[in-house]
């Protein structure tokens, strides 16, 4: 993935439902801001002209962390989430990353149902915090 996919791998995430995007880090600046730190693990799949999905994937040296894996509801069940999923995994061990994270809406069924199917297991002993360090705008598709 590169800044110049910007405009399609937001209108890919914005087709999906589930996705928790906001106007500060999803946008462009912060999109490319990523990429920039995390320039051999982020992926698209493109067909015919078409970003059809997308995985955002970095590290902080010593964990993983997957955000925003979409594929475009059209495209959906040709093995391209898990394709990318792959791509990102294994781009992550070549940095020398050995565990890797995710977040997942409790409402995003099918989304969890896929993570699952990786072998992705929900950790029960957790809570999720975040705190919001400037006034920004959250997007639920």
């Amino acid at each position: 993935m590169t800044p110049d996919d910007y405009d399609a791998v937001h209108a890919c995430w914005m087709a999906c439902t589930c996705m928790g995007l906001n106007t500060i880090d999803d946008s462009r600046e912060g999109i490319t801001r990523y990429l920039e730190r995390n320039p051999n693990t982020c992926f698209v799949d493109e067909q015919e002209g078409t970003i059809t999905g997308a995985i955002l994937a970095g590290h902080d040296g010593r964990r993983g962390y997957i955000y925003h894996t979409a594929v475009n509801p059209a495209y959906r069940h040709q093995g391209i989430g898990t394709a990318l999923v792959n791509a990102a995994l294994h781009a992550l061990a070549n940095e020398g990353i050995i565990k890797v994270a995710l977040v997942a809406f409790s409402r995003n069924d099918a989304g969890n149902a896929f993570w699952e199917s990786l072998g992705f297991t929900a950790r029960g002993d957790l809570t999720y915090r975040n705190k919001a360090l400037c006034a920004i705008t959250r997007i639920d598709t």
